[in-house]
């Protein structure tokens, strides 16, 4: 192993969050009242979420939002995180291309999702939430909101994806490790749970179900908000302390990148890379190209239909302005459960439909054929979920060899997959498929939506 890492001290956190809202030549239309199809104010959400974050979900004004200071202090547990420059994935590949990524793996629970965790955990604490609840895919969202909460003293309640909850159980582990109750998705503790489960009796979850279950038991909790680690603008907002860094040690390794990419389930991580470069494009500083990677199995960036739907499937969350496969679709059972997800954020979705960044779909098989790769260059074992961002790398650095031309690609590597061996034992089994959706399938899935784009 060759890499090379560039470094920053603790002073060089971000004090602030950047918003890409004010900066957008076009801004998503708004969220909608589901009953009176009007745009829903930040008092509409303040019974679901809390109510800063109510606040900054709605906040097209304000580019920079300051991060608490017992946030940020947190944050120094494992913020800056390391920029590395990946020779060794650059020698196997034979490429020109220099191939950087930015290490999210090293925080406490594994992945990138505790950047959101702990400013959610903090603004429910500050307002004097008690209890909170979330869905959960892989569980690398549960498992840092798991940890945010005991750090604030609140409880929590996870309602982890039925297939992921029997495939990954040592995240589950974590979770209970740190306090939280974890519960298989669907579930008969709700209504939604109880509906599905009569109707599909077998039926082994999708994030929107999780979703449903999250949103109904805090509803009905005193005291209680829902918290949710993708999709939603404030959720990226806080990722983007990702990107803010990247960009300081871009400048140490003397580059740009000229491509940024990203995996995609609901908009976290990509959002968290893409959105303080991104800023430059719209500005005409520079030109980078943005890649959303995607799973083929879920394929919303790529397949789906630009439309107002819900967040979760029983249709308890406000609509939301995106590309979607409809709420009500039931991905395939892969090993990347953070990304079986039938929508795509309001600030990607108008991203995409205005062609400011691009989408790839990628086969499982693929993915886990890259993660290898990278594993034996680089020496760190990828999350199923982050391989899909290696693999797009892996196109373009091998694309950059057909050309031959030098390119500099920059990717998030979200997650580790230390705890994802078992479909690391399944892919070097032979035993793994490939999923794909037909168009029959989004069709049939869509048709019901109403047209209100």
């Amino acid at each position: 192993m060759e890499s090379k890492k560039f470094l920053l001290q603790e002073r060089d956190i971000p004090e602030k969050w950047y918003n890409v809202l004010p900066d957008m030549p076009v801004k998503p239309r708004p969220i909608l009242n589901p009953a009176t199809k009007k745009p829903l104010s930040a008092e509409d959400l303040y019974p679901l979420f809390a109510e800063e974050l109510a606040r900054q979900e709605l906040n097209d004004t304000d580019r920079w939002i300051e991060i608490p200071e017992e946030v940020r202090d947190m944050y120094k547990i494992w913020r800056p995180t390391p920029l590395v420059r990946a020779r060794g994935l650059e020698k196997m590949l034979d490429t020109p291309a220099h191939i950087y990524f930015k290490n999210e793996s090293v925080s406490p629970v594994g992945s990138h999702k505790l950047n959101s965790a702990i400013a959610q955990a903090y603004y429910c604490k500050k307002q004097g939430v008690t209890n909170i609840t979330t869905e959960t895919g892989a569980g690398q969202w549960g498992a840092a909101l798991s940890l945010a909460a005991k750090h604030f003293g609140l409880e929590l309640a996870v309602y982890m994806v039925k297939v992921s909850y029997h495939q990954k159980p040592y995240r589950r582990s974590i979770m209970q490790t740190y306090g939280a109750q974890v519960i298989a998705s669907p579930s008969m503790s709700t209504k939604a749970g109880r509906r599905i489960l009569t109707d599909t009796p077998n039926y082994q979850g999708s994030l929107g179900t999780a979703i449903s279950e999250a949103v109904e038991l805090a509803m009905s909790t005193p005291n209680c908000k829902y918290t949710l680690g993708s999709v939603l603008n404030h959720v990226s907002l806080h990722q983007t302390v990702i990107g803010l860094e990247a960009e300081k040690q871009m400048e140490m390794a003397g580059e740009y990148p000229d491509v940024v990419i990203g995996c995609f389930g609901g908009g976290s991580n990509f959002s968290g890379i893409s959105f303080p470069f991104i800023r430059h494009n719209f500005s005409g500083e520079h030109s980078a190209r943005f890649i959303a990677a995607e799973p083929a199995s879920c394929p919303k960036l790529t397949r789906g239909v630009f439309q107002y739907d819900f967040g979760d499937e029983a249709g308890y969350t406000p609509l939301i302005p995106m590309l979607t496969l409809g709420h009500n679709f039931s991905p395939a059972n892969i090993h990347a459960g953070g990304l079986r997800y039938h929508g795509a954020g309001s600030i990607v979705s108008q991203l995409k439909q205005d062609g400011l960044i691009e989408a790839v779909d990628i086969p499982q098989l693929e993915t886990f054929k890259a993660a290898t790769m990278f594993a034996r260059g680089e020496g760190i074992i990828p999350a199923p979920e982050s391989s899909h961002a290696i693999a797009a790398t892996i196109r373009e650095a091998l694309k950059a060899k057909e050309e031959g031309r030098a390119k500099t690609i920059l990717f998030n590597l979200s997650g580790h997959g230390l705890i994802d061996m078992a479909a690391y034992d399944s892919y070097i089994a032979g035993d793994l498929s490939n999923y794909e959706v037909t168009d029959e399938d989004v069709a049939r899935n869509t048709e019901s939506l109403e047209r209100i784009i």
